[in-house]
């Protein structure tokens, strides 16, 4: 039986879900773009470069009904997908994209260009949406150092270019102390601007059910991205 899935994560995989509904198609453009010129005595050549980035888009359905949905990532409806993709839009952080099928596999970061939702009619509490994604490369300026090196007629300068460090997809971290009167559900609500995200932040920290009773003032709790 083939297997297939879609799956958006966030902040090296800190937060994910699979795409509950598979849609009936997916779309993926790729092109090239090489340059043509007129060379005396060769006529028309045509330069190949770096392929263009890759665009992706599809469309399908967040069922208010998820007993025979795809889930993961503790979502649970609607609401919790459309918020999430648009959190991670207003962070201008790329997400990672994987795509798992029999005969393909797609693991590519990517920033989400477009994301249009709307309510089904005669279907209540189902969401449609439309999401466009354009494949991200992580970029770094590459360092020059300069070397000495013994010469015939003296010391010379040589240039040496040092390698980027490799691209790292995590979100600086942001971190609050805990306060008199604080609860998980407190620092969720003023911080990420949603209580019910508590669980996210126990969970981040390793806060045990008894811990999150009575947390410890001055206590410094890390907050998902």
């Amino acid at each position: 039986m083939a297997e297939y899935s879609i799956e958006l994560s966030y902040n090296n995989h800190e937060v994910f879900f699979q795409i509950p509904v598979l849609p009936e198609e997916i779309e993926i453009e790729g092109a090239g773009q090489g340059e043509t010129h007129d060379v005396a005595g060769l006529g028309e050549i045509n330069v190949i470069k770096a392929p263009k980035l890759k665009e992706i888009s599809f469309s399908g359905v967040f069922p208010a009904d998820m007993s025979n949905a795809i889930q993961s990532g503790g979502f649970d409806g609607p609401a919790d997908f459309i918020q999430r993709i648009e959190d991670w839009m207003n962070k201008k952080r790329p997400i990672r994209f994987i795509y798992v099928s029999d005969s393909l596999q797609i693991n590519i970061p990517a920033s989400i260009e477009d994301f249009n939702y709307k309510e089904v009619g005669g279907a209540v509490g189902d969401w449609e949406y439309e999401i466009s994604l354009k494949e991200f490369v992580f970029y770094a300026a590459k360092k020059v150092t300069f070397a000495k090196k013994a010469t015939a007629s003296g010391t010379k300068k040589t240039a040496t270019k040092t390698k980027p460090k490799r691209a790292d997809e995590r979100a600086k971290a942001k971190t609050v102390t805990v306060k008199s009167g604080d609860t998980l559900f407190i620092i969720a609500k003023k911080n990420l601007g949603d209580g019910s995200r508590y669980k996210e932040i126990q969970k981040l920290n390793g806060i045990t059910d008894a811990q999150s009773k009575k947390l410890k003032i001055g206590t410094v709790i890390k907050l998902p991205g």
